[in-house]
């Protein structure tokens, strides 16, 4: 075995996205790492009594990792939590799933991702507090996560004739080349002072996060596919009939 199989990781903050069992006394974790991405890890004798790892394998817990291997599989050799999980309930729960299934979707692994986890580290703990929106806090990391994988979007400038965006025109969004003005009815027809929103990541208003969300899920399915999200269905479940 060489050296660097041998060798566990440095410390780093990470989150557990999804655990099942494996075997009858493991555990096998999709983990979100700051800097590695994500990561699947088995958790040998974390189902046991005496282990203190089930515990901390949770979702929405602060951790701290640590892991050996170069293959797809990663061994879990140490955990710590950094401090206690962060309580969602009703609505804010099923939005940190989405989250969670959103990144296991898209996210790859082996690379830095520090700043997309400090993002997800707030809307998490947004989510728990309760003190902004729900609409707000997915729009804001999915328009942040849309960066993150390379998906370059200029908001502030019509990509016909590269003016700036005004507030009172209507814009055509095209997936491979932009904003482009335009008087036509269409699904994928955005206002300027909308546009705009967006970029600054500005949701006050109502009419932003609309625009926001019909964006998002646009420029998101290339990358998630067409497959239903499971927290959707479980939110679903759970709307007024």
């Amino acid at each position: 075995m060489s050296k660097e199989q041998n060798v566990a990781s440095q410390w780093q903050r990470a989150f557990v996205l999804h655990g099942r069992p494996y075997s009858e006394s493991s555990l096998i974790v999709s983990l979100f790492c700051e800097k590695q991405g994500a990561i699947t890890a088995i958790a040998k004798g974390a189902r046991t009594k005496r282990s203190a790892q089930k515990a901390y394998l949770q979702p929405f817990t602060p951790l701290l990792v640590k892991f050996l291997g170069k293959g797809e599989v990663k061994t879990l050799v140490a955990v710590e939590p950094i401090s206690l999980t962060l309580p969602l309930s009703n609505t804010y729960l099923y939005s940190g799933i989405y989250l969670n299934e959103l990144i296991q979707r898209v996210l790859e692994s082996e690379v830095d991702c520090t700043l997309l986890y400090s993002e997800y580290l707030l809307a998490i703990q947004s989510l728990a507090s309760q003190e902004l929106s729900i609409e707000a806090v997915l729009r804001r990391f999915e328009l942040i996560l849309l960066k993150h994988l390379g998906y370059s979007v200029d908001f502030f400038h019509c990509a016909g004739s590269g003016q700036k965006i005004a507030t009172d025109m209507t814009y055509i969004y095209y997936p491979e080349k932009g904003f482009v003005a335009s008087m036509m009815n269409n699904k994928n027809v955005f206002l300027g002072q909308y546009i705009l929103a967006m970029g600054h990541l500005d949701f006050l208003d109502k009419e932003t996060l609309n625009c926001a969300k019909q964006f998002t899920r646009i420029a998101l399915k290339p990358y998630v596919g067409s497959k239903p999200f499971k927290s959707r269905e479980l939110f679903s479940q759970i709307l007024p009939r």
